[in-house]
């Protein structure tokens, strides 16, 4: 098995994605390796909506400010005693939340991604499945899935 040098911790910025990015960010602290912190918003997200009176629709990259400094904020509140112990870098995109992962992991060849069982979506996954299930399914490398309920950090781990 060759050593870790770098994880994908994809998020949508919910309370339970909190558990599967900590637990990226734990790993990465015990390996010594960076971790990408992946923020994918979809299309309908991304689509400028403008009220009847608004004169200011934002643009493609004023929204992707926005969610940068959504991101930034996440992590702070979230994690402030990792922040400084890990090597963290945030990335922000649009598309389709499953296919911009594996895309990602793939563009920056990283060697394994770290993700939450759920996130923000449970109703949707009634219908198309979980994001978390669908890059299972097509990731070219390892995909730890970490459920809510067992947030443990990897040395509080236990074998199944």
């Amino acid at each position: 098995m060759e050593r870790i040098k770098s994880i994908l911790a994809p998020t949508d910025l919910s309370e339970l994605s909190q558990v599967g990015v900590r637990y990226a960010l734990e790993l990465a602290k015990i390996q010594g390796v960076e971790v990408i912190v992946y923020h994918v918003a979809n299309y309908m997200e991304a689509i400028p909506f403008q009220e009847i009176n608004s004169a200011h629709v934002k643009s493609v990259k004023e929204f992707l400010d926005d969610r940068k400094k959504e991101v930034d904020h996440f992590l702070r509140e979230a994690f402030p005693k990792l922040l400084s112990k890990v090597n963290i870098r945030q990335e922000v995109g649009i598309g389709t939340p499953y296919e911009s992962i594996v895309e990602r992991a793939e563009k920056k060849d990283v060697d394994m991604i770290v993700m939450s069982t759920h996130g923000r979506t449970a109703l949707a996954h009634m219908f198309i499945g979980s994001v978390t299930k669908q890059v299972v399914r097509r990731s070219f490398c390892p995909v730890l899935s970490v459920r809510p309920q067992a947030a443990a950090t990897p040395a509080e781990t236990r074998a199944v």
